[in-house]
């Protein structure tokens, strides 16, 4: 096709301030622009600069009040958004606590504690002695046997507690006799000056399947550990209250306490009295004065000296680093 010509566009020759009048046509070249002159003001209709607040409102309208309302919220907006929150805590919790609850976990075993990086406590290591089970299977066979209740009859607390022996720990560790190591702790418990003998606790020896509120089990370390923790670098026993077991370590059953030197029957009475007093909701206790009788809730195990066991249950148990130092005593009510 040859070339056609067309007639210049309307508006092209006109002067460049008339581009911008308002209802002038725009061409492509040019670039959009907004029309500063309010709808239907003329040019004379302007307020002058040295116009007054009327003038201003007459040209504006309502639009001249909202800039300093706008001014305002800003100014609260930026304020609010630099201030420093107040955390929620204490009086301050309020509602806000309420809102979000607060998931209390169960408390571990109880000879779980906190512990210090160095622990200087000769008297917690295991006693040298005969070798003990070191591996079990985690399944446990019932001791049979029950007993009377004992204990004032109008206790505050009646417990029930059966006892077994994990499999895998050897029948050496309990004298090849299952029958004779529950008889044994059945006597200890039904000792006068054991639990019964503070008059507020009667105790009774059922069998597994009568509904026992705890069970004493004894068990490999490995075990132990398992359900203990191993937090202390010690051998030990412990009440794991999920379960409601009383956990006796046979290490410990086996070799005892250096507190208790070569007194392994009295340890071993001890320690089914303390972990016992635990299933009974009885926490841990401090030496009250030097060479007095240890409290049976004491943790013998490691020591007899409130230096010792102070470094075990740094921020966990008040146990003052106080130097006093009490004698062994395996019970409640001795």
């Amino acid at each position: 096709m040859g070339h056609v010509n067309r007639a210049p566009e309307r508006g092209r020759s006109a002067p460049p301030a008339d581009r911008y009048r308002r209802g002038a046509r725009r061409t492509s070249a040019e670039p959009l622009a907004a029309a500063w002159e309010p709808e239907g003001t003329s040019r004379l209709q302007r307020p002058r600069r040295s116009g007054g607040v009327k003038r201003l409102v007459s040209s504006y309208g309502w639009r001249i009040y909202a800039i300093p309302v706008l001014v305002v919220l800003t100014a609260l907006v930026v304020l609010d958004t630099v201030q420093p929150k107040t955390p929620v805590s204490g009086d301050n919790a309020g509602t806000n606590a309420a809102e979000t609850p607060v998931n209390t976990p169960e408390p571990p075993a109880t000879e779980v504690q906190g512990q210090k990086p160095q622990l200087n406590i000769p008297t917690a290591e295991l006693p040298p002695g005969p070798d003990f089970s070191q591996d079990g299977v985690g399944t446990f066979k019932a001791v049979a046997g029950s007993g009377p209740r004992v204990g004032e009859a109008n206790a505050a607390k009646f417990r029930k507690y059966s006892i077994a022996i994990e499999d895998g720990v050897r029948p050496a560790d309990y004298n090849d006799d299952a029958a004779a190591f529950g008889r044994t702790v059945e006597g200890f418990l039904s000792d006068p000056r054991s639990w019964i003998g503070t008059k507020t606790v009667a105790l009774q020896r059922v069998e597994a399947n009568q509904n026992p509120d705890f069970t004493i089990i004894l068990t490999s370390t490995k075990t132990t550990h398992a359900i203990c923790g191993k937090e202390i670098p010690f051998e030990t026993s412990c009440f794991d209250k999920p379960s409601k077991r009383v956990v006796i370590n046979v290490a410990r059953w086996v070799r005892g306490a250096m507190a208790y030197s070569r007194d392994l029957s009295g340890y071993r009475n001890y320690v089914i009295n303390h972990e016992v007093g635990h299933a009974l909701g009885s926490g841990h206790a401090a030496c009250p004065e030097t060479d007095a009788p240890a409290p049976v809730m004491m943790q013998q195990t490691f020591g007899v000296s409130n230096d010792f066991v102070s470094q075990l249950n740094a921020g966990l148990d008040v146990v003052p680093a106080d130097g006093k130092v009490c004698k062994p005593n395996a019970f409640p009510a001795g």
